[in-house]
């Protein structure tokens, strides 16, 4: 394995960005919080999603990539996720994007459930609101001739949409579904947790139009307030055929207590035929605002910065104590360069595999023991913090014959060395932990 260059390091310098920390990975994609200096030497902090190395290979994908975000880097609106810069270094394309310090509503609704705090109806509301605000902006928005650039989410979903510490709610990565679409190499249960909450006309292949985000919407708010998620299915076909032909229950039928008023917008963002669906994001906001206007209690920002805060209280005090820690402690390019070329020492490539007589019958497959470089994030999360790793450690992992096969194709598939690939998930586990 050849050595991995500074940029392609958790930290270190990412042309005018200095990378802090990588705060997740997937198959499209590598998340990282940044700083960027400005002009008077303050940084300021903001997130980098950087195309995985295969995909910028991909021409159709690139172009898309950068067609999408260049239409959503024209949104300004409070409700969604700023794109401030967009382009190419070195190999990698990227987006730098506004940074929100809070959890998305896939981690909120969890968390609430397992401290034993029912998720509040109005906050329910408020936030679906606000994402209404968002959308609509993003649908209506033209261009300096005032033709309208005819912007669709297409992946509303609850790991689109944050809720800040400071009590504001985003929506992010719009059009990059749209990017997403032209290749061919997503994981099947990325697939099937974002078909969930398509709508029918998406998944019958039809043009779009803002009636599929409200759709989308429709099905993320429908859950919040159940508990249930709406569409599923055993395969990606049975979801599809879930949302084009099976039955929509009413939300009271999960939950009794809930308003007939909100059951009544429910359904109505729900139906199939979208010329009987809300026509736009700003209709399904006005009914849901005049809900909470005649509700006994209407939630403020303030009201959701203290629920979410309280609910992520130990999380957010150990965030901070290891942001402190990270951005003292972030290395130089020239330490970074230093430390991959001791990681690709450690990495080795697997010798041939021996000639052997045939197994017994009855007998188990053999544990394949596979060498494992820690990485120093995980180093940094263990007992003794940041201060006891001084280098990258090794750690013997016994897996079956399968397993490890299974390891090293996805490796394969996704361009990365396979101790390097399970070094940084777990790392990324044990973070959230």
């Amino acid at each position: 394995m050849s050595p991995v260059a500074p940029q392609q390091r958790e930290t270190g310098r990412f042309g005018k960005y200095r990378l802090i920390d990588r705060i997740a990975v997937g198959g499209m994609a590598e998340i990282f919080l940044a700083h960027q200096e400005g002009e008077d030497g303050r940084e300021t902090p903001v997130v980098i999603k950087r195309i995985r190395p295969h995909l910028s290979k991909h021409a159709a994908f690139v172009k898309m990539f950068l067609n999408e975000a260049r239409l959503a880097s024209q949104l300004n609106h409070p409700n969604v996720v700023q794109i401030h810069d967009l382009g190419k270094i070195a190999e990698s394309y990227f987006i730098a994007m506004e940074y929100v310090a809070g959890r998305d509503m896939r981690r909120v609704v969890p968390k609430a459930e397992a401290l034993g705090i029912p998720f509040p109806l109005v906050y329910a509301v408020k936030i679906a609101s606000c994402v209404c605000a968002g959308l609509h902006h993003a649908h209506t928005k033209a261009d300096l001739y005032d033709s309208p650039l005819n912007i669709v989410h297409r992946d509303v979903s609850p790991e689109n949409i944050v809720v800040a510490f400071d009590g504001s709610v985003k929506i992010l990565d719009f059009g990059i579904a749209k990017a997403a679409n032209q290749v061919g190499q997503t994981r099947t249960g990325e697939i099937k947790g974002k078909l969930s909450y398509m709508s029918p006309e998406q998944c019958l292949g039809k043009a779009l139009d803002c009636r599929s985000d409200v759709f989308s919407l429709g099905v993320v708010l429908y859950e919040w307030l159940t508990g249930f998620k709406l569409f599923t299915g055993e395969s990606e076909v049975a979801v599809m055929r879930s949302i084009t032909e099976g039955k929509i229950y009413a939300p009271s039928y999960f939950r009794e207590d809930l308003p007939e008023r909100v059951e009544v917008i429910l359904m109505k963002a729900l139906e199939r035929d979208r010329d009987r669906r809300y026509q736009t994001a700003a209709e399904m906001q006005k009914d849901l605002d005049a809900f909470l206007d005649a509700y006994d209690f209407t939630p403020t920002p303030l009201h959701l910065a203290n629920f979410i805060k309280q609910l992520f209280e130990e999380e957010l005090q150990e965030e901070q104590r290891r942001q402190r820690n990270r951005v003292a402690s972030a290395p130089t390019s020239e330490e970074a360069l230093e430390l991959s070329e001791v990681v690709a020492t450690l990495d080795p490539v697997p010798p041939p595999a021996p000639v052997s007589p045939p197994a017994p019958v009855f007998e188990p497959p053999p544990a394949v023991t596979a060498p494992l470089t820690i990485p120093p994030g995980i180093a940094a999360l263990a007992p003794g913090g940041p201060d006891e790793r001084t280098e990258p450690r090794m750690l013997a992992v016994p897996l079956s014959a399968e397993v490890l096969e299974a390891v090293e194709k996805v490796a394969r598939r996704n361009d990365i060395p396979a101790g390097r690939m399970v070094a940084e998930l777990l790392e990324s586990w044990l973070k959230y932990r």
